[in-house]
């Protein structure tokens, strides 16, 4: 079974070897059919505390790292 992969921008980076990233994901109202964005933060892992505030990432999911620490970076995409 493939892994998910998303698409984020990093909102914090405070934390050590962690990044917080929000994912904005569009959905459409069921019965006024308006777009609505919906939003998800997630913690990924940043070994060397190289991505700052407002890079866009991508993330992986995989096996737990720590309590609340699921997905892992994959690439940078467009650097702030």
């Amino acid at each position: 079974m493939p892994k998910k992969e998303t698409i984020g921008t990093v909102i914090n980076n405070k934390m050590d070897k962690t990044v917080t990233v929000i994912v904005k994901k569009p959905i459409k109202h069921k019965k006024y059919k308006k777009i609505l964005n919906r939003t998800n933060k997630y913690y990924a892992d940043d070994p060397l505390n190289i991505f700052k505030i407002g890079d866009v990432i991508k993330i992986q999911e995989t096996k737990p790292i720590s309590k609340n620490k699921r997905w892992k970076i994959i690439e940078l995409i467009q650097k702030k």
